[in-house]
């Protein structure tokens, strides 16, 4: 089995001075983490690869050297699975479909995305979108969260509320 550690929109140091501690908990034993974008400072990526190896998109509120380091979209191959991961923009209500649309022939199993700060575990035509909230912000989310994916011979995602600031 798989685990991967899957986080977003971190806003280090504007949200937060650093990653709530409990992260480092939860996302021990991964075997990777995924970040989708809006870390804001680079030192983000530092301090998750303490716990496993980080890919990582860039955001809207990213700067250029987070940019310069990682791209605005990618594919990560697990196994026989895809994973596509990206920030994402637009409204709320047509997110899952402006991110499909980023994958358009790439037989995705799985998207990771970003942005809106609101937690998303939900299958449509057989692809798992997956926003893990925001571990920094309870203002524009319900509760401040991460994501695990975890693979074996399927991919479930689970969010995960936090509990310390």
């Amino acid at each position: 089995m798989t685990k991967l550690g899957i986080i977003a929109d971190t806003h280090i140091p504007i949200k937060s001075k650093t990653l709530p501690d409990e992260i480092f908990t939860l996302f021990k034993g991964s075997n990777l983490i995924l970040h989708a974008g809006d870390l804001v400072d680079l030192s983000v990526i530092d301090e998750l690869k303490k716990i496993a190896p980080v890919k990582a998109v860039y955001g809207n509120m990213d700067k250029e050297d987070v940019k310069k380091k990682f791209p605005r979209k990618q594919i990560i191959k697990i196994g026989k699975f895809k994973i596509g991961l990206i920030h994402s923009l637009g409204r709320i209500s047509d997110r899952i479909q402006k991110v499909k649309e980023e994958f358009p022939k790439s037989k995705i199993n799985v998207i990771v995305f970003g942005h809106s700060h609101v937690p998303v575990n939900e299958k449509k035509n057989g692809i798992l979108f997956f926003n893990p909230g925001c571990p920094v912000d309870d203002i524009f989310c319900p509760y401040r969260s991460i994501g695990i994916l975890t693979i074996s011979d399927k991919i479930e995602g689970k969010i995960i509320k936090l509990k310390n600031i």
